[in-house]
């Protein structure tokens, strides 16, 4: 008897030291992207810190804002697009919701965005936007639909709520690395 209490004592230990772990480990990814969100103000307001120079000279690179004519208005487009980017793509992969796929719509268009930024004698940026969004829209966009389709089509025939059906087609991947595994 005292070899099975120590096994279940053993067991009801390493279980403890497992959950212990997984709530350190989200405890430690929950503050990073909390702090990544808390200083979004701080890194959009960087570009304010960049000289009107055409060329920026610095310890470590030298950048040439070519068209753009200053290197801080080059900085504070590509901060205008990354910024958004970031807390989007943040959005897409904490999102516990059934629609969390919507959220690429606005990551692709901002990556998009981002990518032309780079090429500053594109001249005006956000042109042709929605002829690259448009194959992804033709996917995402009805799959949503038959998504909800379906949701809607449960309710009428079970005595569920909303918010049980949405828990049923709710994603829940073990971490961030699952969630990017799912897509590849």
């Amino acid at each position: 008897m005292d070899k099975l209490q120590t096994k279940l004592k053993l067991r009801k230990e390493s279980s403890f030291q497992t959950a212990n772990k997984r709530l350190s480990r989200s405890a430690i990814v929950g503050s990073i992207i909390a702090t990544i969100i808390v200083s979004t103000p701080l890194l959009y307001s960087l570009h304010e810190s960049v000289p009107t120079v055409k060329v920026w000279n610095t310890f470590l690179f030298t950048y040439e804002s070519g068209a753009w004519e200053e290197a801080q208005f080059a900085m504070w487009v590509y901060t205008s697009k990354f910024i958004p980017l970031l807390l989007l793509t943040i959005w897409f992969f904490t999102c516990r919701h059934w629609w969390y796929h919507a959220i690429l719509v606005p990551i692709i268009m901002f990556a998009f965005q981002a990518v032309i930024t780079w090429n500053a004698e594109a001249g005006n940026i956000d042109e042709g936007t929605f002829v690259v969004l448009l194959p992804i829209l033709v996917v995402i966009v009805p799959s949503i639909y038959l998504i909800r389709a379906k949701m809607f089509n449960k309710i009428n025939k079970s005595d569920k709520t909303l918010e049980e059906l949405e828990a049923e087609f709710m994603i829940k991947p073990k971490g961030v690395w699952s969630r990017i595994k799912q897509y590849f």
